[in-house]
């Protein structure tokens, strides 16, 4: 195998492949990445049986072949390039030469016989997306997933299409985040729980552009984004989502109406307070169109006031300031409305379309005293 590219548009290839490098693995050939030089192609591959992703390189292949690589040693070998062509070749032993400029490496490399390649699948009645929709439903829900490995449905999040409504749903016991999304299109009736890894990943390469597109499709056990010259395979969780509708209750007995930007500068200046070892819960009182929050921790206490506009009944109530912060932040309304119940009722935060929806329990606020 020989072929020749830019140092820049190898090393964006292989950043891509690296997200579904294992950094351990009890088989030694998913350490690797696979170059894969045929019909003027160049393919670079990776796959930890979980997430597999193909993406090719912009570049010239001089004589077709494939190696396998261990992508730790080959990125960083990449990264300390000089910015010009590299030439890799490699030999019948698949000993591996790479060169650029005055710089000359050999690596030991293998055969992808044994390597896992991605799975083939059907791309049948694709679900199409701009990048910049997808990459921003994930960065607005992907955080209340869980990292518990004891329950694989929370690890991931529900991607439901019913017509030309998209919505996706994250929760990890503690809070619910939804957001949904009117399509220009109609489309087939899906429900699938998708891994938060991969999401993650995903929206790490995605472009964000509103022009480009992701065509995503889907089978029993899999799903498969597509998208400039990248492919990203992953496996679907299996099993029922939550039935997170029954949750959402349109009741409320105080609505709050608040600058966005007001409230979340202010639980960041409460939570300089806070210290791992004593996480208090902020204390939010609401009445007479003010809400006051309060928090009194081992480092200190503070109090602030701002100004709101309220419907219904007075209530102090306590949160987690991380779980309120965490929604704030991918919100992009100037006001948001808040609703709540009573001191050990959910919350809501949502928009009048429920565009977008972020449930969140409160905690007890006698752990605050």
């Amino acid at each position: 195998m020989k072929i020749q590219c830019q140092k820049y548009d190898l090393l964006n290839s292989v950043n891509i492949v690296l997200k579904a490098v294992p950094t351990k693995s009890t088989m030694p050939i998913l350490e690797c990445l696979i170059i894969e030089a045929k019909d003027n192609s160049i393919k670079l591959i990776a796959n930890d049986m979980e997430l597999g992703i193909e993406t090719l390189v912009k570049g010239t292949t001089i004589e077709n072949g494939t190696v396998a690589l261990n992508a730790k040693v080959f990125s960083e070998i990449v990264r300390r390039l000089p910015e010009n062509e590299v030439s890799i070749t490699t030999n019948d032993n698949f000993m591996t030469e790479i060169i650029c400029e005055k710089a000359k490496f050999y690596i030991s490399g293998r055969s992808g016989e044994e390597f896992p390649y991605i799975a083939k699948i059907e791309k049948e009645n694709p679900f199409t997306i701009s990048q910049f929709t997808l990459k921003e439903v994930i960065r607005q829900t992907v955080f209340s997933i869980s990292d518990s490995e004891t329950n694989k449905i929370m690890s991931g999040e529900l991607f439901e299409i019913k017509g030309n409504e998209f919505r996706v749903v994250s929760l990890d016991g503690h809070r619910i985040s939804i957001r949904r999304t009117i399509m220009k299109d109609s489309y087939e009736e899906r429900k699938v729980i998708i891994p938060g890894k991969t999401l993650n990943e995903i929206s790490k390469i995605l472009s964000g552009e509103v022009s480009s597109f992701v065509n995503i499709y889907f089978t029993e056990k899999h799903a498969l984004f597509e998208f400039d010259d990248t492919l990203v395979l992953t496996r679907l969780i299996e099993g029922e989502f939550y039935r997170i509708d029954q949750m959402l209750s349109s009741d409320y007995e105080t609505k709050v109406t608040i600058n966005k930007k007001e409230l979340q500068n202010c639980i960041e200046r409460a939570s300089l307070l806070i210290s791992e070892t004593d996480k208090k819960p902020i204390i939010i009182h609401i009445n007479n169109n003010n809400l006051e929050l309060k928090i009194n921790t081992s480092i200190g206490s503070m109090n602030e006031d701002i100004d709101i506009t309220m419907e219904g009944k007075d209530i102090i109530i306590g949160f987690n300031p991380k779980f309120l912060l965490d929604a704030l932040r991918v919100i992009d309304d100037e006001n948001i409305d808040i609703y709540l119940i009573n001191a050990k009722a959910p919350c809501f935060i949502k928009d009048k379309d429920r565009s977008y929806v972020y449930l969140i329990l409160p905690v007890n606020i006698n752990v605050a005293s």
